[in-house]
C-alpha cells in the first residue's frame, strides 16, 4: 500500500493555503488516510458518519486541488482517490485487478497546439488514464481470477 503525507503536512498546507482546518474536515482527512491506496468518496463518507456528504466531497475535491490526492477514473466509471505523488502524471489502470501505476511521460503537447490552433480553444489541462492489464494479470487468461 501506498503512504500518503503525513497528516500534519496536510493540515499545515490547509492553513498556508487559508483554508478554516474544522473537526468534520479533520476526520474526512484521517478517513482517507486510513482508507487505504485507493478510495471512494463513498468510502470515507462511511467511515465518518457524523460528517455532512457535502462537507466530505468538498474536502476531496479541496485536496484535489491541493495536490495531495488525485483522481483515478477505472474502467467501469468509477472514480476512485489515491494519495498524488504531486506533479503531473497520469495513471496505468488494469481491468483485471484494478491496480493502479502513475506515470509521467505525456507528450501530447504537439497535438494540444493544434487542437488549440484547429478549433480555437483554449486547453486548461487534460486528464488521461490507460487501461489494460498489470504484469501480473496478463500472464493469467482472460477471465480468470485475478
Amino acid at each position: 500500500m501506498r503512504k500518503g503525507p503525513s497528516l500534519a503536512g496536510i493540515v499545515q498546507r490547509l492553513e498556508d493555503r487559508g483554508c478554516r482546518v474544522t473537526a468534520p474536515r479533520l476526520a474526512v482527512l484521517a478517513a482517507a488516510a486510513d482508507a487505504g491506496d485507493q478510495f471512494s468518496a463513498e468510502d470515507v463518507a462511511r467511515r465518518v458518519p457524523h460528517v455532512g456528504r457535502a462537507t466530505v466531497f468538498r474536502t476531496l475535491k479541496l485536496l484535489v486541488e491541493m495536490d495531495v490526492l488525485c483522481r483515478v477514473l477505472l474502467d467501469d466509471g468509477s472514480l476512485r482517490y489515491r494519495w498524488s505523488r504531486r506533479g503531473h502524471h497520469h495513471h496505468l489502470v488494469c481491468t483485471a485487478c484494478g491496480a493502479v501505476e502513475d506515470f509521467t511521460l505525456c507528450d501530447v503537447t504537439e497535438l494540444l497546439r493544434e487542437l488549440t490552433r484547429a478549433i480555437n480553444f483554449s486547453v486548461e489541462g487534460h486528464w488521461l488514464e490507460v487501461y489494460g492489464r498489470c504484469a501480473a494479470c496478463s500472464v493469467q487468461p482472460v477471465g480468470a481470477p485475478a
